[in-house]
């Protein structure tokens, strides 16, 4: 704490005493500033992102998954997101992405009762953005899918989204 010497004007006396003690406690407070400082920059200056899976080699292999368990989500242009259950391509709706979670948390549901695992197809158009493709994905973890693909749109389901 700092301390405070008053002067005693007792006659003409002159007190010759000065404090020796010199106050450090905005050093000290200035110390944990940068501390907390560097700290702070050092974590923000980490990069923080999403591992994907990835296939090793170009191997095709064939696998069965039954149309009941697949949803394919199409983000388009505008911010539109158009999908479709199983291959049937002729039921195609259209729906944003604020009811993107409500959609996904429907379809899991009705596929776990079945005792099967989702699987979540994302086929962006050219003409989607990024951002668009990160909230699908990031949706999908937060409704806890384990499987998904990315894959390329067919020239049948771009003529399809196209009005």
């Amino acid at each position: 704490m700092a301390e405070i010497t008053t002067e005693n004007n007792k006659g003409n006396k002159r007190n010759f005493n000065k404090s020796t003690k010199v106050d450090l406690t905005p050093m000290v407070d200035l110390g944990f500033l940068l501390i907390t400082f560097f700290v702070f920059t050092t974590t923000m200056s980490f990069t923080t992102s999403m591992g994907m899976v990835t296939p090793k080699d170009n191997t095709i292999v064939e696998t069965h998954i039954p149309e009941s368990t697949v949803i394919t989500l199409i983000p388009a242009a505008n911010n539109k997101l158009f999908y479709y259950q199983g291959k049937a391509k002729e039921n195609l709706g259209i729906t944003d992405y604020m009811h993107l979670r409500k959609l996904l948390v429907a379809k899991k549901k009705k596929v776990e009762a079945s005792g099967k695992d989702v699987v979540l197809i994302i086929k962006p158009s050219k003409l989607s953005s990024f951002k668009n493709l990160v909230n699908i994905i990031d949706e999908s973890k937060i409704c806890m899918y384990k499987i998904y693909f990315i894959d390329k749109l067919s020239n049948e389901e771009e003529l399809k989204i196209q009005f």
